[in-house]
């Protein structure tokens, strides 16, 4: 009897990270060339990306429930499939808040702010190409300072950004709201990256 394929969870988490590039290029091509009456359109089609990274990490769950041997230890395993789920969750929720505040016009700082989402998926996804050989690989730990770099450039983008808010709309209270709102959950979308980055961390240190 022919053996069964064993679970590759390498490639679960490439694919999970490309779930993340797929949701972080919506968000891009939605506010780079914003058209509110096109974001219900859009929050759609983001939703078909977290859906599927969804059905994906409930795979890897039941084929690690199954699993008598990993690769590395099964707490690392949940640990990074759940923070790769995490980001693109934050990048949905982001296109959700664009929704459901009826936003009308995107401020330039939310473009940017996407553009920094769009790299960290890119460098999260190269980080994630390398783990498999993150014992002998000599561009991991490169990829995983990218990380930390772009989540800087989001923070440091995140104090602008408010400040400004708060210098141009401090009399409008909704302006206020809407916009504090959408910077945080952007804000959120880098942290999240880092987490990734952090799980690969712990786990190259841990195993080397």
């Amino acid at each position: 009897m022919a053996r069964k394929q064993e679970f590759n969870y390498f490639d679960a988490f490439i694919q999970a990270a490309d779930y993340s590039m797929q949701a972080a290029d919506i968000l891009y091509q939605t506010l780079e060339s914003y058209d509110p009456d096109a974001v219900q359109e859009r929050m759609k089609e983001i939703h078909v990306a977290e859906h599927a990274a969804d059905i994906a990490k409930h795979d890897l769950n039941r084929a690690l429930a199954r699993a008598f041997i990993t690769p590395i230890e099964r707490e690392d395993i949940l640990l990074l499939s759940q923070a790769l789920d995490d980001v693109t969750d934050a990048i949905e929720d982001v296109l959700i808040r664009l929704y459901m505040f009826n936003v009308l016009s995107i401020r330039e700082d939310a473009l940017s702010f996407a553009d920094i989402i769009k790299q960290c998926c890119a460098a999260m996804k190269v980080t994630m190409n390398e783990f498999r050989n993150f014992r002998k690989s000599t561009s991991i730990n490169e990829s995983i300072v990218e990380i930390n770099r772009l989540e800087e450039e989001g923070d440091s983008l995140y104090t602008k950004a408010v400040r400004k808010l708060y210098l141009t709309s401090r009399d409008d209270a909704v302006t206020l709201m809407i916009w504090r709102e959408i910077y945080d959950r952007m804000e959120k979308c880098c942290d999240a990256c880092e987490h990734v980055a952090n799980a690969v961390e712990g786990v190259v240190m841990n195993n080397t």
